[in-house]
């Protein structure tokens, strides 16, 4: 229990002002703190951001929201009226060598690819304690196709088992997408950390700045905000009970607050351990450094027009796979598994090219991409109504994103000539490939591709979230300890690495982290009003373990 001296107002100063470092700020100023936001940027948002560049405005950051049951950034689409929607789950895949994969092999191989994902779910949940430490999700999708295989077809030949088992392997990398990094690091052990808050997954057709616009206006309007303020150093002084935290940044005069709430990523952290002054307590250093962190980036390339989305390709598409309530669910970059769409949601007309295709294992690119990595692009002509563009989202994790990131970093803009070609030359395998393209036809040549390059920020941490790899012996205790931060000495952590387990990785999970740190300062201060979640364990967070100083059992946030 930590507790300063009761009634007294501190100065808070917040260092990032993404969603974290925004919902932390506005709890706190509701209750009389006076709070300073210290930004590296010349904006707020962090990660979660926009572009117009492309001529109409796409997301830099989040695309999704994970999960609908009390999600707070559901209820802000809603009152914002963000457009947002559900996809039909229709796919389209390339095989190995570029041709379209049969109708029913896409379906039935797709269905299978989620059948082990949900089955390694379960496993992860019920016998995480028994799992080795070395097994990957990889692993367990080599030791159960061949099986599952066999008990939806009895009569396969061992020459179309073989062709059906290397074919799901391959479309098992698509989970690099959901996680940033190759499926061949996905802890099995702690793979029940990525099942995420029940409900469906929605697409933000209409982008995140209009909910982004709302979390920001609290702290806009009662905070002081300094931009293009980077941290260097964060030296802690003074008594548990009124505590002295002295924050030296680059370039400008050193600040002085009673408590530091530091959001920046986890990224950051893992590179920045020395700024903190004393040293972090050894366990709390071992914590950042045990969680990995993904690299899932976008390329957003945009047409003249969606050649690929004409409605005589109806007769072509990939059926959908059905609802299954006992699925899981999991954070979607790509199609939302096994969910039907929510009344409140938009669906897509059935007359359009899918929402999602894959180009798995591509082997015809070899002199841009000798080492067959997956590829995946969304379809933003099945977007909603004014949403809708002739654009196409090409999801990158893992080593496409850091090859991608390689490349860009000569150029001191993105938009250079010389890297739009480095670009096009890239993804032109893959697009080429869709219905009705013409290498001829000017309409088919991108105008403009937008990369978002996390991989190469530096205040992103070079990377964008955390995930969970092969390897890992205490993922659940390693987030809790950061969860916890340094409160003793006024040094509090939060963002998407500290958030409750159901919402790891996404930006509920920065929201929450944030109002849970704002939560414990306000209690340990006294300045909680009865019936606000802050004394008591009423709100329904606490269960989840933001808001708790106290040891909270993983499987407890099942």
């Amino acid at each position: 229990m930590i507790s300063r001296v009761i009634g007294r107002i501190p100065h808070v100063g917040i260092v990032g002002a993404g969603v974290a470092g925004l919902r932390c700020a506005d709890v706190l100023l509701q209750h009389g703190v006076k709070v300073t936001i210290l930004e590296g940027r010349n904006r707020v948002g962090g990660r979660f951001c926009q572009s117009d560049a492309l001529g109409h405005k796409v997301d830099l950051g989040p695309n999704w929201i994970h999960g609908t049951d009390n999600n707070p950034m559901l209820d802000l689409a809603k009152e914002t009226r963000t457009i947002t929607m559900t996809f039909d789950g229709r796919q389209s895949i390339f095989d190995e060598a570029g041709k379209h994969m049969p109708e029913q092999d896409a379906a039935e191989l797709t269905e299978l690819t989620w059948t082990i994902i949900e089955n390694a779910m379960h496993y992860s949940n019920e016998k995480s304690a028994e799992i080795p430490a070395t097994k990957s999700l990889y692993n367990y999708f080599e030791d159960n196709v061949v099986d599952l295989l066999k008990e939806a077809n009895e009569s396969i030949s061992d020459k179309e088992l073989m062709r059906k088992r290397e074919t799901v392997l391959h479309m098992s990398e698509r989970w690099g997408a959901f996680v940033g990094s190759p499926v061949q690091r996905q802890s099995l052990k702690f793979f029940w950390l990525e099942e995420c808050i029940d409900g469906e997954n929605l697409f933000v057709a209409e982008t995140y700045h209009k909910v982004l616009a709302k979390v920001a206006e609290p702290a806009l309007k009662g905070a002081k905000i300094h931009f293009e303020h980077v941290v260097n150093r964060i030296e802690s002084k003074g008594p548990e009970e009124q505590p002295s935290v002295s924050v030296e940044l680059e370039g400008k005069e050193s600040l002085t607050f009673d408590e530091i709430v530091h959001t920046a990523p986890l990224g950051w952290l893992q590179r920045n351990q020395d700024s903190f002054v004393p040293k972090l307590p050894e366990r709390l250093s071992q914590a950042i450094d045990a969680i990995s962190y993904g690299h899932l980036d976008k390329v957003y390339i945009t047409f003249p027009t969606a050649f690929w989305n004409q409605p005589s390709d109806a007769s072509t598409f990939i059926p959908s796979i059905p609802h299954q309530e006992t699925a899981p669910n999991v954070s979607a970059t790509t199609a939302p598994l096994h969910q039907p769409p929510p009344p409140t949601s938009t669906t897509t007309k059935p007359l359009h090219y899918p929402g999602f295709t894959h180009w798995t294992s591509p082997h015809y690119a070899p002199d841009t991409n000798p080492e067959h990595w997956v590829q995946e692009a969304m379809n933003f002509a099945a977007l909603p109504g004014s949403t809708a563009h002739p654009t196409l989202l090409f999801y990158i994790f893992g080593p496409t994103a850091l090859h991608i990131a390689s490349l860009m970093k000569p150029f001191s803009s993105p938009f250079d000539p010389e890297a739009q070609a480095l670009l096009t030359t890239f993804f032109e395998p893959y697009y080429s490939r869709l219905p009705h393209y013409d290498p001829s036809n000017p309409n088919h040549k991108p105008t403009k591709l937008l990369a978002t390059l996390w991989a190469n920020d530096e205040l992103a941490g070079y990377g964008s979230y955390s995930n969970f790899q092969v390897g890992l012996e205490r993922g659940d205790q390693d987030i809790e300890v950061m969860r916890r931060g340094v409160p003793e000495r006024g040094l509090w952590l939060a963002g998407e690495h500290t958030a409750p387990f159901v919402a790891l990785g996404t930006v509920t999970g920065a929201w929450w982290a944030g109002e849970g740190v704002a939560r414990r300062i306000l209690k340990a201060y006294g300045l909680g009003k009865e019936g606000d979640g802050v004394e008591g364990s009423g709100d329904g967070r606490v269960d989840r373990g933001a808001e708790s100083d106290e040891k909270v059992s993983g499987r407890g946030l099942r």
